[in-house]
């Protein structure tokens, strides 16, 4: 994560009941596409560094850190679920945040970790431990207050 200055503090915790033993090997498992073993663990400012990666379409200081097709993958509907892309919450239909634009997408996770991206106003908003309800309460007034100041 150095291209992006992020900090080395970055874990990941399976839970204590997870461990299997793998080719002679202790290790932690988690079972499925989806992840509810553990988590990521990284600090807000890491948070708002990949919002601000996704935001700039996988350019850093001018440098393609992620291709483009992968951001266009992210950011693209899957067939499953018109409001989900590969691992972004998409807004396309507008029903997810209702006060955000249609081009918006956020990252969600465990415990209220949310990390929206507003590509219309060039905006990264990164919050923690808020409640998944007040989600398009907080993106309407963030967005009032920009659109109040011009």
């Amino acid at each position: 994560m150095d291209p992006i200055n992020a900090s080395q503090t970055w874990e990941w915790h399976g839970y204590k009941n997870s461990w299997i033993n793998l080719g002679g090997r202790q290790m932690q498992s988690v079972s499925g596409g989806s992840h509810w073993g553990g988590g990521l663990f990284i600090n807000s400012l890491d948070q708002a560094r990949i919002g601000l990666l996704m935001l700039n379409r996988g350019r850093w200081n001018g440098k393609q850190l992620l291709s483009e097709n992968y951001i266009s993958q992210a950011l693209t509907p899957c067939s499953v679920n018109p409001d989900y892309g590969l691992f972004w919450w998409l807004n396309n239909s507008g029903k997810r945040l209702t006060s955000a634009t249609r081009n918006s997408a956020c990252a969600v996770g465990f415990g209220g970790n949310f990390i929206w991206i507003e590509p219309d106003f060039k905006l990264v908003c990164v919050t923690r431990w808020l409640e998944s309800s007040a989600y398009n309460e907080f993106c309407q007034k963030v967005l009032k207050v920009i659109r109040s100041n011009g």
